[in-house]
């Protein structure tokens, strides 16, 4: 391997091929190599052989459960805004054209021992039964000033400025109810704790703003898209992305090791060969000497053969259960796919329960949201450590992501994507994009 290349990444999970595919698309040389045969990382999607040899060993999957080809399982299991910056992304470079997506049918959250449709407009507030009388009208107030905002009009500002005010002072204004404060903090603007309470209420406003301008672009009852399929299409797409621009992938290549001189990558060593490069992008799991464990999540991954209850017989379906129904200290997410999106056979639902560990013991920490789903067929327990570079990717010229949060969005995943993007090119994408062009219609 004697030609050097702009940027090596390492691992062909969803963040690492949406920046070969930018990278490739920049005109910079890429070589792309993954320790595994198959592409994904840790965000594959994986059918029910591989499943059973990831849980269970050597052992068989029972012969009830179908094809096994027709199981598209995620490992990262997330749904797309509509409007979010993943679906920006997808548009920007062109991949969408690889892609088809189906609307998300329902977006619910857990209330005193209920699951209720998560109310995102002023019309859908007056009608919720989370809130009683004087308390929908007080919200339908609220709702009203958040659709109604524009960062760019102070008109509309009604004399607050966002940026300086937390979304806790904002809240106050309203004098909403604790349990009100809960599902729009959670259900609506999708933050995961309560630390936004106290950060300006600029980002809480603009998050409830991307969720109903989501929630009305296929006006599907949930602000969501997903890909046909399965998430595992989404990194493969990139790929395609990369090798069109003239990007080189190479899979199944154990023990990569970066090579640096004077603390500066100069390649990748592989079986023996070096490839040269200016830049390495990649996971934490092939640089964990530059990287620190913030979190573990906890997850069960689930075969059934019916709908989440209470769900309104959803094929595909979110519920959150926020932290103070289940007093911890993180949101539990409930996650549901079927054969709608062809990620099973027919009659057959996919579903997971999610949260950041905050014990050692994912199956009884995970029961509150295992119980919502009644019978199971299957179920998988699992938690995986997150990890956050440490390193100062300026002086080494290495580039590392984030590990997956347990949150059911891509919004997270992006920002780590396009903060990347920025240090290793010093450039911005533009996601002023047409939305149109991603479409989520019947198959």
């Amino acid at each position: 391997m004697d030609e050097e290349y702009d940027v090596i990444v390492l691992g062909t999970g969803l963040k690492e091929c949406i920046l070969s595919g930018l990278l490739s698309v920049d005109g910079l040389k890429v070589l792309h190599m993954d320790k595994n045969d198959y592409y994904g990382g840790e965000s594959s999607s994986l059918n029910l052989i591989q499943l059973w040899k990831r849980f269970r060993g050597e052992e068989q999957p029972p012969e009830n459960l179908g094809a096994s080809r027709e199981y598209n399982v995620d490992m990262i299991p997330k749904f797309m805004m509509a409007n979010g910056t993943l679906v920006r992304v997808l548009i920007h470079a062109n991949v969408t054209k690889y892609l088809n997506f189906k609307a998300v049918d329902g977006s619910f959250v857990y209330n005193k021992g209920k699951i209720h449709k998560v109310p995102a407009t002023d019309v859908e507030a007056l009608k919720s039964p989370l809130m009683g009388l004087f308390e929908k009208r007080r919200a339908r107030k609220f709702f009203v000033f958040v659709q109604d905002f524009n960062e760019s009009d102070p008109k509309t500002h009604h004399g607050m400025d966002l940026s300086t005010i937390t979304a806790r002072q904002l809240i106050s204004k309203y004098e909403l109810e604790d349990d009100t404060i809960d599902f729009i903090g959670h259900a609506l603007a999708l933050h995961f704790s309560d630390e936004y309470l106290d950060k300006p209420a600029l980002t809480f406003v603009k998050r409830m703003k991307l969720y109903a301008e989501s929630l009305a672009r296929f006006q599907s009852g949930s602000p969501y898209i997903y890909p046909m399929y399965g998430l595992g299409e989404l990194p493969q797409a990139f790929a395609r992305l990369s090798a069109v621009y003239g990007g080189t992938y190479m899979l199944n290549k154990p023990d990569c090791k970066v090579e640096y001189e004077d603390g500066v990558v100069v390649g990748v060593t592989s079986e023996g060969e070096t490839a040269k490069c200016k830049k390495v992008v990649c996971d934490p799991s092939y640089l964990p000497d530059k990287a620190e464990k913030v979190g573990k999540v906890a997850r069960a991954v689930i075969i059934m053969s019916h709908p989440i209850p209470d769900t309104h017989e959803s094929h595909s379906a979110q519920v959150i259960i926020p932290q103070k129904q289940l007093g911890r200290k993180s949101d539990m997410y409930l996650f549901c796919c079927s054969y709608y999106h062809n990620v099973a056979p027919k009659g057959k639902y996919i579903a997971f329960v999610l949260t950041e560990a905050e014990t050692d013991d994912p199956e009884a920490e995970l029961k509150p949201g295992v119980d919502i789903l009644g019978p199971v067929d299957e179920i998988f327990y699992e938690t995986y450590d997150r990890y956050k570079p440490t390193n100062d990717c300026d002086s080494d010229h290495c580039y590392i992501s984030m590990s997956y949060d347990p949150s059911t969005h891509f919004e997270s995943t992006v920002e780590d994507v396009l903060s990347m993007y920025n240090k290793i090119t010093g450039k911005v994408i533009d996601l002023s994009v047409d939305l149109s062009a991603a479409s989520a219609g019947e198959q």
